[in-house]
Parts: C-alpha cells; structure tokens; sequence
C-alpha cells in the first residue's frame, strides 16, 4: 500500500513538473506562474481530501462525482501535456548528445532549450478533453439519442414480423439534477409508440430513496399494447455500499424491487413470461444481474425451464458478459438478448456506421449496440443516465428501439 502510494505521488508530481513547463515556456509573468501553482496545489488538496473524507456507508453523492469530475478535467489534460514534453525531452537529449560530441567548442549548452511552438501545440492537444469533459457535464449527459435497428430471424413467428421494442437501461436516478430533462427523454420513449418495453436495470445507484423525486415523471411512460418489463442491474443490489446491517441492506433491496412496479414495470427475476400476438407467441425471459466482474444472481436454467428449442425467445440480462459466457452457447438458442451497464463508459468516439471506440472495449467484448454470432444477436444500450463522472463525451445517453422482421428465405 505504502509503495503505491508513493509511486502515485512520484507520477503526480512528474505531471505537474511538466505541465508547469508549459506554462512557464509560454510565459514568465510571475502572477501568472504563482497563480497557477497556487490553483494547482488548492485541486490537489481538494481531491485528496474528498477522497480521505469518502464515506462508504453513503456511496456516491453529487460531492463524489464533482471531485471525479474536476480529477478528470485537471488531470487527462496534464497528462497529454505530459506525454507531448516527454518525447520533447527525448528529442533535446539526442540533439544535445550529438551537439556535444561533435561540438568543437565543448561551452554550447548540453541541452538546447525548450520550443516554444512544442508547447503551444502540448496545450493544444489538451484543450480536446479539457473541453470535452466540460461538454460532457453541462450538455452531454442529457443528450439523448434515439437508436433504431432492425434484426431479421429466419425463425420469427409470423404475427412478430414488425414487432418493435423500446429498451431502456441504467436509469441511475441518483444522480439526476435537471428534471426538464428527464421529462424530455421520458417524451421521447412515448413518442416511439412501440409494440413493448422493456428496461434492463440498475434504477438507482444505491438506496431506494434516490428513486422517490422521479417516480412520478417514470410513470409517465406510457402503457405498451405488450408490457413493460425489467430486470435488476448490478447497482440494484446495494453492493458498493456498507451497511449498518444485513436486516437494512434487505430492506433496501426489496424497496429497490418494489420501485419498478411502482413506475409501471414488471420485474422478472429468474423467470420468463410468453407475449402473445394472434396465434403466435414468443418467450420473453428476465433474470437476475449476472457479471464476471460483479453479483452472480442470474439463474438462465431457471428462468428458462420448461422452454423448447422451438421457441422464439428473448433475454433481459443486464450484463453483456452474460451473452458470451452462458446466453450464446446454451443449447436451448437464446434469439436475441438485450443488456446494458457497459454505458459506452460515457467516454468515446463514434461516428455511426464508421466508426466507434470507447476505453470499454478493451473490458468488454460487446459494449454498444447489436453484435451477432452465428444468427444470435445481443444489444447492448449505452444506458439513459449517468454514474461516477457526471457527464458523458461522444457515448450519448440512448433510447432503443429494436424492430424483428422476419428473414426471407434465400433460394
């Protein structure tokens, strides 16, 4: 512990050395110079200590994600600063090197000074996340998309054909602060008019009572010809908290069920239901938070049995990891499977039908949108609200609506 301790203070100070280098190659007013040691060294304080203070009993408050908030926003741009100076270094030893050797006159300076123009560029390619993240937190969070995809089965029953599903995901409702908003998006899953609903968990962070302010403006959502239905997600559980007792953790956990029914919804847990269309039906099966990394409550064998090969089905599990580990290889063929809790990590790139890239990736082999193998299909929903850092950059918040049509046969 000590010695991680004292490698993050070595790396802190190698970044605020360098970045203090920008700043004093681009000027050498001394107000300048002090104000900003002074604004740099108050960051610090602050951070540290919020993290000294963090209270486990309490979890994530609006203080937590301002101090990750203002981490990410004084830091990722100190450390492109960082990197941009390092390879400067890099340079001005092999310069100076050769210099030296092949200098008559061995007085030249061993190392030549800093380009002013290297650091104007270093601020340059810090300003992107430094606005980025500052976008992210005052427009981006609420930033709602509306996502449409069609998916084709060979094997969809004949009344499904046009069926359409809105999924939403990762409400966190705890960490909402702009009702207007809220009341924007619950428009537009109205707006979609869809077939059915269905909202793949993680309502709250952690205690019930973030719920309270917004279960009314959730009510709103309209009832769907076919149901509204949902699972838990992993922070539904009251994990990453500590609690005065085993009896109070329960008791939050069961008011944290009863908050989906009091919005409308039916909760599934580790159990499946048919939706029936005319003569045809499919199975619509919803189990327990099950993650690699996170709560293993999910039970597929239970919320599957006494389903056939031969039925059309459709899972809710809100962790994709799910898909891969069980889901996609159970012998029964899951059809397609909805899930969340990745969020894109609120942080990456896309540009739709080009390019998408997201940190998430390198944890999560299915992280945003629909992904398919061998005629199975997950989608995965990059959430509606927001957790830890208070914003999101280029991973918008997501509404979707999937529609099943059926495959034509190809002769």
């Amino acid at each position: 512990m000590m010695l991680r301790l004292i490698l993050f203070i070595i790396v802190v100070l190698i970044i605020e050395f360098y970045s203090f280098q920008v700043v004093k190659t681009l000027t050498n007013v001394k107000w300048v110079l002090l104000s900003y040691i002074i604004c740099s060294v108050a960051v610090i304080v602050f951070i540290a200590y919020q993290f000294l203070v963090f209270d486990r009993s309490v979890g994530q408050t609006r203080m937590t994600m301002l101090t990750l908030a203002l981490l990410l926003i004084t830091f990722l741009p100190k450390i492109l600063l960082t990197i941009v100076l390092l390879f400067e270094d890099i340079y001005r030893l092999l310069s100076g090197s050769v210099t030296h050797i092949i200098s008559e006159t061995k007085n030249s300076s061993f190392l030549p000074e800093r380009r002013k123009f290297v650091s104007q560029m270093a601020l340059a390619f810090a300003a992107i996340p430094f606005g980025s993240l500052i976008y992210g937190m005052t427009f981006g969070k609420y930033n709602y998309k509306v996502i449409k995809q069609t998916v084709f089965f060979p094997d969809l029953p004949d009344e499904f054909d046009g069926f359409t599903i809105t999924q939403i995901s990762d409400v966190h409702s705890g960490s909402f602060d702009n009702p207007e908003k809220i009341n924007y998006a619950i428009d537009l899953i109205n707006e979609q008019n869809s077939d059915m609903i269905l909202f793949t968990g993680d309502i709250v962070n952690t205690d019930a009572k973030e719920m309270h302010p917004w279960i009314d403006t959730f009510k709103r959502i309209q009832d769907h010809k076919y149901g509204k239905y949902a699972v838990l997600g992993n922070h539904d559980y009251g994990e990453y908290v500590s609690w005065p007792s085993e009896a109070a953790k329960e008791i939050n956990f069961q008011a944290i069920k009863d908050l989906y029914g009091q919005i409308g919804f039916q909760l599934m847990l580790n159990e499946h239901t048919y939706i029936e269309r005319g003569t045809d039906k499919i199975a619509l099966i919803g189990v327990e938070n099950w993650g690699r990394h996170f709560k293993k409550a999910g039970d597929l064998l239970k919320a599957s049995d006494g389903l056939s090969e031969k039925d059309f089905k459709i899972v809710m599990s809100h962790d994709p990891s799910h898909w891969d580990a069980e889901i996609n290889t159970h012998p029964k063929g899951f059809h397609l499977t909805f899930s969340g809790h990745t969020h894109g990590l609120q942080f990456g790139i896309e540009i739709p039908g080009f390019f998408k890239w997201s940190p998430a990736q390198y944890v999560y082999d299915q992280w945003a949108g629909l992904y398919e193998k061998a005629g199975k299909y997950i989608y995965v929903n990059r959430g509606f609200g927001f957790h830890a850092y208070p914003g999101r950059v280029g991973i918008m918040p997501e509404i979707t609506v999937i529609q099943l049509k059926k495959a034509k046969n190809v002769a």
